[in-house]
Protein backbone atom coordinates (compact mmCIF):
# COMPACT_ATOMS: atom_id res chain seq x y z
CA UNK A 1 0.00 0.00 0.00
CA UNK A 2 2.61 2.70 0.86
CA UNK A 3 4.50 1.65 -2.33
CA UNK A 4 1.57 2.67 -4.30
CA UNK A 5 1.15 5.54 -2.51
CA UNK A 6 4.58 6.42 -3.32
CA UNK A 7 4.25 6.12 -7.02
CA UNK A 8 0.60 7.57 -7.28
CA UNK A 9 2.30 10.75 -5.79
CA UNK A 10 5.22 10.46 -8.09
CA UNK A 11 2.92 9.97 -11.18
CA UNK A 12 0.84 13.60 -9.54
CA UNK A 13 3.92 15.66 -9.37
CA UNK A 14 4.94 14.63 -12.99
CA UNK A 15 1.62 15.14 -14.45
CA UNK A 16 1.32 18.68 -13.11
CA UNK A 17 4.89 19.70 -14.14
CA UNK A 18 4.34 18.05 -18.04
CA UNK A 19 1.20 18.39 -18.87
CA UNK A 20 -1.31 21.29 -19.39
CA UNK A 21 -3.64 20.12 -15.95
CA UNK A 22 -5.53 23.77 -16.05
CA UNK A 23 -9.45 24.00 -16.18
CA UNK A 24 -10.64 24.57 -19.85
CA UNK A 25 -13.69 26.41 -19.69
CA UNK A 26 -14.51 27.22 -16.27
CA UNK A 27 -12.77 29.80 -14.58
CA UNK A 28 -12.23 31.10 -11.39
CA UNK A 29 -15.09 34.29 -12.02
CA UNK A 30 -12.03 36.76 -10.33
CA UNK A 31 -12.20 38.47 -13.64
CA UNK A 32 -15.65 39.29 -13.01
CA UNK A 33 -14.59 41.17 -10.20
CA UNK A 34 -13.32 44.96 -10.45
CA UNK A 35 -11.74 47.14 -8.52
CA UNK A 36 -13.30 50.97 -8.52
CA UNK A 37 -10.02 52.58 -9.21
CA UNK A 38 -9.18 55.69 -6.72
CA UNK A 39 -7.54 58.17 -8.68
CA UNK A 40 -6.61 60.18 -5.16
CA UNK A 41 -5.24 57.34 -2.78
CA UNK A 42 -4.18 59.52 -0.42
CA UNK A 43 -1.62 57.28 0.90
CA UNK A 44 1.62 56.23 0.50
CA UNK A 45 2.80 53.27 -1.33
CA UNK A 46 5.41 52.15 0.66
CA UNK A 47 4.17 53.04 4.20
CA UNK A 48 1.34 50.13 3.00
CA UNK A 49 1.23 47.25 5.71
CA UNK A 50 0.47 44.27 4.23
CA UNK A 51 0.58 42.04 7.42
CA UNK A 52 -2.53 40.20 9.14
CA UNK A 53 -2.87 38.06 11.97
CA UNK A 54 -5.06 34.64 11.16
CA UNK A 55 -4.89 31.26 13.92
CA UNK A 56 -3.40 34.27 16.46
CA UNK A 57 -0.53 33.82 13.81
CA UNK A 58 0.95 37.00 11.99
CA UNK A 59 1.32 36.76 9.11
CA UNK A 60 3.50 39.38 6.88
CA UNK A 61 0.75 39.23 4.15
CA UNK A 62 -2.88 37.31 3.61
CA UNK A 63 -1.37 35.11 1.85
CA UNK A 64 -0.19 31.29 1.96
CA UNK A 65 1.36 28.40 -0.34
CA UNK A 66 -0.98 25.51 -0.47
CA UNK A 67 -0.71 22.20 -0.11
CA UNK A 68 1.34 19.96 -2.65
CA UNK A 69 3.47 17.37 -2.18
CA UNK A 70 5.44 14.88 0.23
CA UNK A 71 6.09 11.16 0.74
CA UNK A 72 8.52 10.71 -1.95
CA UNK A 73 12.50 11.40 -2.43
CA UNK A 74 11.85 13.81 -4.37
CA UNK A 75 9.09 16.09 -2.90
CA UNK A 76 11.53 16.65 -0.32
CA UNK A 77 13.45 19.33 -2.58
CA UNK A 78 10.34 21.13 -3.15
CA UNK A 79 9.12 20.86 0.63
CA UNK A 80 12.51 22.39 1.41
CA UNK A 81 12.76 25.07 -1.28
CA UNK A 82 8.99 26.59 -0.17
CA UNK A 83 9.51 26.20 3.14
CA UNK A 84 12.85 28.43 3.10
CA UNK A 85 11.06 31.21 0.93
CA UNK A 86 8.03 31.63 3.28
CA UNK A 87 10.35 31.79 6.47
CA UNK A 88 12.25 34.07 4.66
CA UNK A 89 8.98 36.43 3.71
CA UNK A 90 7.09 36.00 7.11
CA UNK A 91 4.59 33.33 5.15
CA UNK A 92 2.66 30.18 5.76
CA UNK A 93 2.58 26.87 4.03
CA UNK A 94 0.77 23.57 3.67
CA UNK A 95 2.25 20.05 2.73
CA UNK A 96 0.67 17.21 0.75
CA UNK A 97 -1.33 14.54 1.91
CA UNK A 98 0.84 12.53 4.61
CA UNK A 99 -0.72 9.46 4.42
CA UNK A 100 2.32 8.19 2.56
CA UNK A 101 4.24 9.08 5.51
CA UNK A 102 1.55 7.63 8.44
CA UNK A 103 1.85 4.44 6.50
CA UNK A 104 5.97 4.23 6.29
CA UNK A 105 7.54 6.52 8.36
CA UNK A 106 10.81 5.67 6.28
CA UNK A 107 9.18 9.04 4.10
CA UNK A 108 8.25 11.06 7.18
CA UNK A 109 11.84 13.45 6.20
CA UNK A 110 10.44 14.39 3.30
CA UNK A 111 7.61 16.18 5.41
CA UNK A 112 9.54 16.71 8.12
CA UNK A 113 12.03 19.58 6.21
CA UNK A 114 9.11 22.29 5.85
CA UNK A 115 9.63 22.50 9.58
CA UNK A 116 13.24 21.78 9.91
CA UNK A 117 13.51 24.88 7.30
CA UNK A 118 10.89 27.29 8.85
CA UNK A 119 10.81 26.98 12.10
CA UNK A 120 8.67 30.02 12.48
CA UNK A 121 6.32 29.82 9.90
CA UNK A 122 3.02 28.70 9.63
CA UNK A 123 3.38 24.88 8.39
CA UNK A 124 -0.31 23.42 8.02
CA UNK A 125 -0.07 19.18 8.29
CA UNK A 126 -2.37 17.50 5.80
CA UNK A 127 -4.98 14.11 6.24
CA UNK A 128 -7.83 12.93 3.50
CA UNK A 129 -11.23 13.04 4.23
CA UNK A 130 -11.05 9.39 2.23
CA UNK A 131 -8.42 8.08 5.32
CA UNK A 132 -11.05 9.24 8.13
CA UNK A 133 -13.55 7.52 6.54
CA UNK A 134 -11.65 4.41 6.11
CA UNK A 135 -10.16 4.27 9.83
CA UNK A 136 -7.72 7.08 10.80
CA UNK A 137 -8.69 8.99 13.71
CA UNK A 138 -7.42 11.18 16.43
CA UNK A 139 -4.41 9.13 16.67
CA UNK A 140 -3.44 9.38 12.96
CA UNK A 141 -4.21 13.10 12.86
CA UNK A 142 -1.62 14.06 15.66
CA UNK A 143 1.27 12.25 13.97
CA UNK A 144 0.19 14.21 11.08
CA UNK A 145 0.64 17.33 12.99
CA UNK A 146 3.48 16.16 15.10
CA UNK A 147 5.75 15.13 12.16
CA UNK A 148 5.90 18.58 11.42
CA UNK A 149 5.31 20.44 14.75
CA UNK A 150 2.53 22.23 12.74
CA UNK A 151 0.13 24.35 13.66
CA UNK A 152 -2.68 23.59 12.46
CA UNK A 153 -4.15 20.40 10.66
CA UNK A 154 -5.78 20.36 7.14
CA UNK A 155 -8.52 18.23 6.47
CA UNK A 156 -8.47 17.96 2.63
CA UNK A 157 -11.87 16.75 0.74
CA UNK A 158 -11.18 15.28 -2.66
CA UNK A 159 -14.44 13.47 -4.02
CA UNK A 160 -14.21 14.19 -7.55
CA UNK A 161 -10.57 13.05 -7.70
CA UNK A 162 -11.04 9.68 -5.99
CA UNK A 163 -14.17 9.41 -8.08
CA UNK A 164 -12.04 9.85 -11.31
CA UNK A 165 -8.99 7.83 -9.57
CA UNK A 166 -8.19 4.28 -10.92
CA UNK A 167 -7.82 2.96 -7.36
CA UNK A 168 -10.05 5.82 -5.73
CA UNK A 169 -11.36 5.60 -2.53
CA UNK A 170 -14.89 6.83 -2.70
CA UNK A 171 -16.61 5.45 0.57
CA UNK A 172 -17.64 9.34 1.85
CA UNK A 173 -20.64 8.20 4.35
CA UNK A 174 -19.80 9.13 7.87
CA UNK A 175 -16.77 11.85 6.82
CA UNK A 176 -18.53 15.41 8.34
CA UNK A 177 -19.13 12.90 11.70
CA UNK A 178 -14.81 11.88 11.80
CA UNK A 179 -14.28 15.91 10.81
CA UNK A 180 -16.14 16.22 14.04
CA UNK A 181 -14.05 13.93 16.12
CA UNK A 182 -10.89 14.94 14.60
CA UNK A 183 -11.88 18.97 15.69
CA UNK A 184 -12.67 17.53 19.30
CA UNK A 185 -9.21 15.57 19.74
CA UNK A 186 -7.09 18.13 18.30
CA UNK A 187 -5.11 20.69 20.30
CA UNK A 188 -4.35 22.59 16.85
CA UNK A 189 -7.03 24.54 14.39
CA UNK A 190 -8.52 22.03 12.03
CA UNK A 191 -9.12 23.50 8.21
CA UNK A 192 -10.95 21.62 6.11
CA UNK A 193 -10.37 22.49 2.67
CA UNK A 194 -11.45 21.23 -0.75
CA UNK A 195 -9.29 20.40 -3.73
CA UNK A 196 -10.05 22.41 -6.60
CA UNK A 197 -13.92 21.67 -6.70
CA UNK A 198 -15.02 24.72 -4.30
CA UNK A 199 -17.26 24.75 -1.09
CA UNK A 200 -20.81 25.77 -1.33
CA UNK A 201 -23.04 27.42 1.72
CA UNK A 202 -24.61 24.04 2.86
CA UNK A 203 -21.61 22.48 3.11
CA UNK A 204 -19.83 25.61 4.91
CA UNK A 205 -22.59 25.73 7.57
CA UNK A 206 -22.90 21.77 7.86
CA UNK A 207 -18.48 22.34 8.72
CA UNK A 208 -19.62 25.51 11.08
CA UNK A 209 -21.74 23.73 12.94
CA UNK A 210 -19.12 20.93 14.25
CA UNK A 211 -16.50 23.45 15.24
CA UNK A 212 -13.92 23.67 12.23
CA UNK A 213 -11.66 26.56 12.89
CA UNK A 214 -11.58 27.58 9.21
CA UNK A 215 -12.36 26.43 5.59
CA UNK A 216 -10.31 26.57 2.52
CA UNK A 217 -12.68 26.77 -0.46
CA UNK A 218 -10.46 25.65 -3.19
CA UNK A 219 -12.57 26.57 -6.37
CA UNK A 220 -12.74 25.37 -9.24
CA UNK A 221 -10.43 27.88 -12.03
CA UNK A 222 -7.15 26.18 -11.28
CA UNK A 223 -5.59 23.05 -11.76
CA UNK A 224 -8.16 20.26 -12.45
CA UNK A 225 -7.58 16.99 -10.34
CA UNK A 226 -9.45 15.27 -13.18
CA UNK A 227 -7.25 16.41 -15.24
CA UNK A 228 -4.59 14.69 -13.67
CA UNK A 229 -6.43 11.52 -13.49
CA UNK A 230 -7.30 11.45 -16.95
CA UNK A 231 -3.28 11.67 -17.97
CA UNK A 232 -2.70 8.72 -15.19
CA UNK A 233 -5.82 6.61 -16.63
CA UNK A 234 -4.31 7.26 -20.12
CA UNK A 235 -1.09 6.22 -19.27
CA UNK A 236 -3.04 3.12 -17.46
CA UNK A 237 -5.14 2.78 -21.21
CA UNK A 238 -8.05 2.98 -18.54
CA UNK A 239 -10.27 4.08 -21.26
CA UNK A 240 -13.46 3.99 -18.46
CA UNK A 241 -11.16 6.54 -16.24
CA UNK A 242 -9.62 8.26 -18.39
CA UNK A 243 -13.41 9.12 -20.25
CA UNK A 244 -14.27 10.12 -16.83
CA UNK A 245 -11.50 12.53 -16.13
CA UNK A 246 -12.76 14.33 -19.25
CA UNK A 247 -15.82 14.29 -18.52
CA UNK A 248 -15.24 16.07 -15.28
CA UNK A 249 -12.59 17.85 -16.31
CA UNK A 250 -14.28 21.03 -15.26
CA UNK A 251 -16.38 20.11 -12.58
CA UNK A 252 -16.95 22.60 -9.91
CA UNK A 253 -17.74 25.98 -8.44
CA UNK A 254 -15.47 28.86 -9.57
CA UNK A 255 -13.42 30.00 -6.83
CA UNK A 256 -15.21 33.52 -6.48
CA UNK A 257 -18.74 32.38 -5.97
CA UNK A 258 -17.16 29.68 -3.35
CA UNK A 259 -15.46 32.56 -1.85
CA UNK A 260 -18.69 34.46 -1.35
CA UNK A 261 -21.09 31.81 -1.02
CA UNK A 262 -18.87 30.84 2.14
CA UNK A 263 -18.04 33.98 3.98
CA UNK A 264 -21.55 35.00 3.43
CA UNK A 265 -22.73 31.86 5.06
CA UNK A 266 -20.23 31.10 8.13
CA UNK A 267 -18.67 33.49 10.75
CA UNK A 268 -14.99 31.67 10.16
CA UNK A 269 -11.60 32.26 8.77
CA UNK A 270 -12.21 31.98 5.12
CA UNK A 271 -9.18 30.93 2.63
CA UNK A 272 -9.47 31.49 -0.76
CA UNK A 273 -7.29 29.11 -2.99
CA UNK A 274 -8.05 27.11 -6.83
CA UNK A 275 -6.77 29.41 -9.48
CA UNK A 276 -4.95 32.48 -7.69
CA UNK A 277 -2.52 33.65 -10.04
CA UNK A 278 -1.39 37.41 -8.88
CA UNK A 279 -1.41 39.51 -6.20
CA UNK A 280 -4.35 41.20 -7.94
CA UNK A 281 -6.10 38.04 -7.19
CA UNK A 282 -5.06 38.07 -3.19
CA UNK A 283 -6.65 41.46 -3.49
CA UNK A 284 -9.77 40.39 -4.64
CA UNK A 285 -9.98 37.49 -3.02
CA UNK A 286 -9.36 39.65 0.95
CA UNK A 287 -12.05 42.40 -0.21
CA UNK A 288 -14.85 39.57 -1.00
CA UNK A 289 -14.51 38.29 1.96
CA UNK A 290 -11.76 35.89 2.24
CA UNK A 291 -9.04 36.19 5.61
CA UNK A 292 -6.22 34.64 3.74
CA UNK A 293 -5.36 33.50 -0.15
CA UNK A 294 -2.95 31.04 -1.08
CA UNK A 295 -1.73 29.79 -4.40
CA UNK A 296 0.19 26.74 -5.33
CA UNK A 297 0.65 25.92 -9.25
CA UNK A 298 2.76 28.73 -9.64
CA UNK A 299 5.01 28.00 -6.91
CA UNK A 300 4.80 24.30 -7.75
CA UNK A 301 6.87 25.23 -11.09
CA UNK A 302 9.40 27.55 -9.10
CA UNK A 303 10.04 25.23 -6.09
CA UNK A 304 11.86 22.37 -8.64
CA UNK A 305 14.00 25.22 -9.38
CA UNK A 306 15.33 26.15 -5.72
CA UNK A 307 14.11 28.78 -3.50
CA UNK A 308 15.38 31.43 -4.69
CA UNK A 309 12.93 30.89 -7.39
CA UNK A 310 9.73 30.15 -5.12
CA UNK A 311 11.07 33.58 -3.03
CA UNK A 312 11.01 35.86 -6.50
CA UNK A 313 7.53 34.20 -7.45
CA UNK A 314 6.35 35.19 -4.35
CA UNK A 315 7.56 38.70 -4.09
CA UNK A 316 6.50 39.27 -7.48
CA UNK A 317 2.93 38.58 -6.02
CA UNK A 318 3.31 40.83 -3.07
CA UNK A 319 4.14 43.41 -5.02
CA UNK A 320 1.04 43.26 -7.04
CA UNK A 321 -0.94 42.99 -3.85
CA UNK A 322 0.29 46.66 -2.71
CA UNK A 323 -0.06 47.42 -5.85
CA UNK A 324 -3.57 47.17 -5.89
CA UNK A 325 -4.02 48.10 -2.83
CA UNK A 326 -2.03 51.76 -3.65
CA UNK A 327 -5.22 52.27 -6.32
CA UNK A 328 -7.77 51.12 -3.76
CA UNK A 329 -6.38 53.82 -1.34
CA UNK A 330 -5.76 50.29 1.03
CA UNK A 331 -2.77 51.72 3.72
CA UNK A 332 -4.14 47.87 5.34
CA UNK A 333 -5.56 45.13 4.94
CA UNK A 334 -8.48 45.94 6.59
CA UNK A 335 -8.65 49.12 4.43
CA UNK A 336 -9.04 46.00 1.78
CA UNK A 337 -11.69 44.73 2.98
CA UNK A 338 -13.43 47.61 2.46
CA UNK A 339 -12.63 48.10 -0.88
CA UNK A 340 -15.80 49.50 -3.33
CA UNK A 341 -15.99 46.31 -6.14
CA UNK A 342 -18.08 45.82 -9.04
CA UNK A 343 -18.99 42.32 -9.54
CA UNK A 344 -20.72 41.27 -12.86
CA UNK A 345 -20.75 38.70 -15.38
CA UNK A 346 -21.05 34.83 -14.93
CA UNK A 347 -20.34 35.62 -11.21
CA UNK A 348 -23.05 37.97 -10.85
CA UNK A 349 -25.28 35.37 -12.42
CA UNK A 350 -24.31 32.82 -10.02
CA UNK A 351 -24.51 34.54 -7.50
CA UNK A 352 -27.90 36.21 -7.71
CA UNK A 353 -29.47 31.81 -8.89
CA UNK A 354 -27.99 30.88 -5.74
CA UNK A 355 -30.14 33.91 -3.36
CA UNK A 356 -26.87 35.96 -2.80
CA UNK A 357 -26.00 39.60 -3.03
CA UNK A 358 -23.60 40.22 -5.80
CA UNK A 359 -23.86 43.94 -5.29
CA UNK A 360 -23.58 44.66 -1.87
CA UNK A 361 -19.49 44.67 -2.52
CA UNK A 362 -20.27 47.77 -4.87
CA UNK A 363 -22.29 49.80 -2.61
CA UNK A 364 -19.41 49.68 0.20
CA UNK A 365 -17.96 53.42 0.94
CA UNK A 366 -20.62 55.11 -1.45
CA UNK A 367 -23.52 57.49 -0.30
CA UNK A 368 -26.93 55.32 -0.96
Amino acid sequence: MAKQTEERKNDHLEICLRENVQARRVTTGFEDVRFVHKALPEINRKEINLSTKVFNHKFSAPFIVESMTGGTPNTAKINTAIARAVEELGLGMGVGSQRAAIEDPEVEKTFHVARKEAPNAFIIANIGAPQLARGYRVKEAKKAVEMLDADALAVHLNPLQEAVQPEGETNYAGVLEAIEKIVEGMDVPVIVKETGCGIAAAEAKQLEAIGVAAIDVAGAGGPSWAAVEYYRAKSQRNMSRQRLGETFWDWGIPTASSLIETSQSVALPVIASGGIRSGLDVAKAVALGASMAGTAYPVLRSAIRGARKVEETLQVMLEELRNTMFLVGADCVEGLRKAPLFIAGKTADWLTMRGFEPRVYARRGLKT
